[in-house]
């Protein structure tokens, strides 16, 4: 009556030793380490770049114990803070002999230190909050107004790009505020132009004004359009912020809107502050240029590299070491390219780059290789002032549609990356920051402890009342919650979840609701007792009735639960996930593993004259 199959058992057993596996590397606390990224789009870290930083510390004498490649960055470890700071002065050194212009970002960091065969199997800390592991919170401002100037900017070539298509002579397209003005000599003219701008750019509210003897056309944007271009750029912001702190390491970092026009970034466990404020001050742009091929001559290139540059040109270097003279007129810049993926020329099965443009950046596009066929045009990367040619392809014919492939010279691997940075985009508008907090790790050690020792506080107190009110029952029922605990942090621990201040409350109240179901059962073995049936009878009883209040009672509260998932944000949604997750816990451990114990005590006796459960322990 009172025995679970084998495989039942096994079951149990496999759930609570997992558990307590992915438990473990919470145990083992975190590393100091210094990790290295790439500052520049054409510059990646390899093996070749982890042997470098490895010679560059043996050199120094400054010993760590281990060091780790990932796809975007490498991490050293060590000991203590102390050989950490000495460490990243070292590497920086090393790497940047130019502290003006920085090729690789040499930031602190901390690293689990758990050992290497639990991380083999997938076992992995939970991440820590900005309230408990300490860090940095930033409030930043976006520029609202830069954003629709910038449309505003696209939109005049847009405009240019019109009424040429449609030969109406004008005398000049201008940008005056966040407006453009439009000059004609008759109002005939005019007149095609606002039909013309109206059947073609939807975003542009137009008005008839005069100037004189000049007949003028004021074009400004719709409020509607306004509203679009800012969310555009709060998104766009948003995923670069991403893109950039991902330089920095940081598990789960927190980047979401406030309000209409701020982001709020937190990176928990950053310790560089200065470091975390420059990437993410970074602003990078993409740009389509035409190279100079009249001043590719070898005795220009020679004076263009001792800094003597023609006028109205600029100097790069290619990634495979070619020199090219890139002319300063941009003809298309990132905001108009909406796709970029890797693939292969279909004629000489090359790898490739498909970009897709959006409308006027297709009619731009189609205008400029209709012209320079059989020239070289670069894509440029510009960051913080300076610019890097990501490629210099040849324009083989005109391309219509949009659809353009950048093809030649290209590994698999280079195109994937080429195929990323064209992707990765720029910042749509400039952001201030308005607010910083420095969270230390001291505080936040503190506030792991407080939070520790209420939960532990509380667990302790359950199994006293437990032990004595319940007695074995009651030991049994607290064993039971343990399990329950391991398992909830070994979840957490599975999924990556963030656990906060918030989350660590929720566990404390999982520990009192999980017990509240054991408290159902034990108290129904004791009615069934009362009422006549024998020991065995009152334990299967006592566990199948209760059963169905269990479930109601957890049903409702999960239900609450997944509406703070769903709708609520920040400390809400880190509470919601651990209780939604500690309610999931509770009902296996309060009734599944309690009873398999119970089981494995009561059930082989066939004749049973007691139950330690208090008061009414005996038939």
């Amino acid at each position: 009556m009172n025995r679970f199959p084998l495989w039942k058992n096994a079951l149990i057993a496999v759930a609570v030793v997992a558990a307590l596996l992915y438990t473990l590397p919470n145990f083992y606390g975190e590393s100091p380490a210094v990790q290295v990224s790439s500052a520049k789009a054409t510059l990646k870290v390899d093996a070749a770049l982890m042997q470098r930083v490895e010679q560059t510390l043996n050199a120094a004498k400054i010993p760590f114990t281990g060091s780790v490649l990932d796809p975007n960055s490498m991490r050293v470890r060590f000991a203590d803070t102390d050989t950490q700071l000495k460490a990243k002065d070292a590497v920086d050194r090393a790497l940047n002999p130019d502290a003006a212009n920085p090729s690789y970002v040499v930031a602190l960091n901390l690293l689990p230190a758990s050992p290497n065969w639990l991380s083999a199997i997938g076992a992995l800390p939970m991440y820590l909050g900005l309230d408990l592991r300490g860090g940095v919170h930033f409030l930043l401002q976006v520029d609202m107004q830069a954003a629709i100037t910038k449309r505003i900017e696209s939109l005049a070539g847009d405009v240019r790009s019109q009424l040429r298509e449609k030969a109406i002579r004008h005398g000049g397209v201008t940008r005056e505020g966040q407006t453009l003005r439009v000059r004609f000599r008759d109002a005939q003219m005019r007149e095609r132009a606002r039909e013309t701008l109206l059947a073609n750019l939807t975003d542009l509210a137009l008005a008839e004004r005069e100037d004189g003897q000049d007949l003028l056309l004021v074009a400004s944007l719709k409020p509607e359009a306004a509203k679009r271009t800012q969310d555009y750029a709060i998104r766009q912001n948003i995923t670069t912020l991403h893109n950039r702190i991902n330089e920095l390491g940081v598990a789960e970092p927190v980047i979401q809107q406030q309000g209409a026009d701020r982001v709020v970034v937190q990176l928990p466990g950053v310790q560089d502050t200065a470091k975390a404020k420059d990437i993410l001050g970074r602003t990078a742009s993409l740009e389509i240029r035409m190279l100079d091929e009249d001043k590719m001559r070898p005795e220009i290139l020679a004076a263009a590299a001792r800094g003597e540059v023609p006028f109205g040109t600029e100097y790069y270097v290619e990634r495979n070491g070619q020199p090219v003279i890139v002319k300063k007129q941009v003809v298309l810049t990132g905001d108009r390219l909406t796709d970029a993926q890797p693939g292969f020329d279909q004629q000489t099965n090359e790898p490739a780059v498909n970009m897709r443009l959006d409308g006027p950046g297709a009619r731009i596009f189609q205008e400029v290789t209709r012209e320079n066929v059989g020239k070289r045009m670069a894509i440029l990367l510009i960051e913080k002032g300076r610019g890097e040619v990501i490629t210099a392809p040849v324009i083989k014919t005109e391309i219509p549609g949009g659809r353009v492939q950048i093809s030649g010279r290209m590994t698999t691997t280079e195109a994937n990356d080429v195929a990323l940075l064209l992707r990765a985009g720029s910042l749509a508008a400039p952001m201030e920051i308005v607010e910083e907090r420095t969270v230390g790790p001291s505080l936040g050690k503190e506030n792991i402890e407080k939070g520790f020792n209420s939960t532990r506080w509380g667990f302790a107190a359950i199994v006293v009342f437990m032990s004595v009110y319940y007695v074995l029952f009651g030991v049994i029922s607290s064993f039971a919650l343990g399990v329950n605990l391991l398992m909830l942090v070994a979840l957490l621990s599975l999924l990556q979840a963030t656990l906060t201040l918030p989350g660590i409350a929720a566990i404390a109240l999982t520990l009192g609701m999980a017990i509240d179901a054991n408290v159902l059962i034990n108290e129904r073995i004791r009615e069934e007792i009362r009422g006549g049936q024998s020991p065995q009878a009152a334990i299967a009883a006592g566990y199948e009735r209760a059963w169905g209040t269990i479930l109601d009672s957890n049903i409702t509260s999960l239900v609450a639960g997944l509406a703070l998932l769903i709708f609520g944000s920040g400390p809400v949604r880190g509470f919601a996930v651990v209780h939604v997750l500690g309610i999931l816990t509770s009902m296996f451990s309060a009734v599944t593993v309690s009873r398999g114990i119970v089981n494995l005590v009561y059930g082989q006796r066939r004749r049973l004259a007691r139950l330690s459960i208090g008061d009414t322990a005996w038939k």
